[in-house]
């Protein structure tokens, strides 16, 4: 690579990174909204909504085609998201 290119790089990396953070501090809005729908639910079954997260990823795919995102690539985050969200709430499910 050239030293040029080294430069460039060094430079997208950098902008990655802060995108990272910004990332990182929407992680853990969504985390605390998350622990008050938590906070509602009575029973552990109420947890997984399918209905919802067949929702939420057409829709999450409509915006990604308008927005010329690939989709398969927002469908992954958005799906692992979800599901890792759902293990948080079964690890943190108190029985009322």
């Amino acid at each position: 690579m050239s030293p040029l290119n080294k430069k460039k790089l060094e430079k997208l990396r950098s902008k990655l990174d802060k995108l990272d953070n910004d990332l990182l501090k929407l992680i853990k809005k969504r985390s605390n909204i998350v622990n008050d729908v938590l906070k509602l639910k009575i029973h552990k079954k109420e947890i997984i909504d399918h209905k919802r997260i067949k929702y939420i990823l057409k829709k999450i795919k409509d915006k990604s085609i308008k927005s010329k995102i690939d989709p398969k690539i927002t469908n992954r985050i958005w799906k692992n998201m979800i599901w890792s969200f759902i293990d948080y709430e079964n690890r943190n499910f108190k029985k009322k």
